[in-house]
């Protein structure tokens, strides 16, 4: 009986999605590198490090090598049919993903415009917003690398509704300690809530400041993150405690939209989920752009920065939590 592929995920960069489209026109996906070598006929590793070190003889650099060399490797060998393919779009807001078809790769000579020609074809099916995923799987796909696997595939398949292709060895505790979290912070009052969002956005590097008030509809938090002068964001916050299975309307993102002035962002942080539609408001172009974090994206963000939160001793008493999040 032939073996089962359980696909995996992989991302393959388009240079910053200048190459986007050529890839969704063409139906493919594609590297660059040895540019002048059509390699149909090579099978193993050590063949591309030897043609690599032919093409690049300025590279001295081990790591430098290894990695390229890698990287071509895993496009060529390790990739297989059925395997979903990510590429980010020229609108970093999104990014697209297909299905890598059972064809073999292919050499082009950069015909279309598009100067990768080692390609292989995928069957491009649809793109959607990163907000949409977890924390740690959006910090996964922003690896340097221009191909490489991405480690939190279940979250993946989840988010694309490919529920059946979700492993078994999803850590079920996990699911189950994200939804105690949430009922622990839903206890919290709404300024106690408005103080621990406060106190994340300290964490995360802002220089915050709690704003709200009791019943307010407008902007609960400002934030300043200030990159030692190389850029500055100013950021209007809006938090909102809604039961786990309730989703925020677009006509609430709006809201806040109408309360961030010109130049700004906003972030919308709630204890719920959005709905589609609230999704696209937040990054609508030519408005403030609204970051969006659901329930299960506030907890990635506590569990990663929870030791430095400094959170008022009543506060974090309340919370009963401890590091990894786990109840004391």
């Amino acid at each position: 009986m032939p073996e089962i592929h359980i696909p995996e995920v992989y991302v393959v960069r388009a240079e910053f999605g200048t190459y986007t489209k050529y890839f969704l026109d063409g139906g493919y996906v594609g590297i660059g590198w040895l540019d002048n070598n059509d390699l149909s006929l090579v099978k193993i590793r050590e063949e591309i490090k030897r043609l690599y070190e032919e093409d690049n003889p300025e590279d001295k650099s081990v790591y430098v090598i290894g990695q390229q060399v890698g990287q071509i490797s895993r496009f060529l060998f390790e990739i297989k049919p059925g395997d979903y393919i990510i590429t980010p779009d020229s609108n970093t807001e999104y990014i697209h993903w297909g299905i890598l078809k059972d064809e073999p790769y292919y050499y082009d000579p950069a015909t279309d415009g598009c100067y990768y020609r080692h390609r292989r074809e995928v069957d491009w099916k649809d793109k959607i917003q990163r907000s949409k995923f977890s924390v740690p799987f959006q910090n996964s796909i922003r690896s340097s690398l221009t191909v490489f696997k991405v480690i939190h595939k279940n979250n993946f398949f989840k988010t694309i509704g490919k529920h059946e292709l979700v492993q078994e060895i999803e850590d079920k505790t996990h699911k189950s300690v994200n939804e105690i979290v949430l009922e622990r912070i839903l206890e919290l009052t709404a300024v106690e809530f408005e103080t621990l969002i406060t106190h994340l956005l300290t964490a995360l590097g802002f220089e915050a400041k709690h704003t709200g008030k009791v019943g307010d509809e407008g902007v609960d938090a400002t934030g300043e993150l200030d990159l030692y002068g190389i850029a500055k964001i100013d950021l209007y916050v809006q938090v909102k405690r809604y039961g786990i299975d309730k989703k925020i309307n677009s006509g609430t993102v709006r809201a806040l939209r109408a309360n961030i002035p010109s130049g700004a962002q906003g972030a919308f942080f709630t204890t719920a989920d959005f709905q589609e539609s609230a999704l696209q408001v937040a990054v609508e172009p030519g408005f403030p752009r609204i970051g969006t974090i659901n329930g299960e994206q506030l907890v990635d963000l506590l569990s990663e920065k929870w030791e430095e939160l400094q959170l008022p001793e009543e506060l974090e008493n309340k919370l009963g939590l401890k590091r990894g999040l786990v109840l004391e």
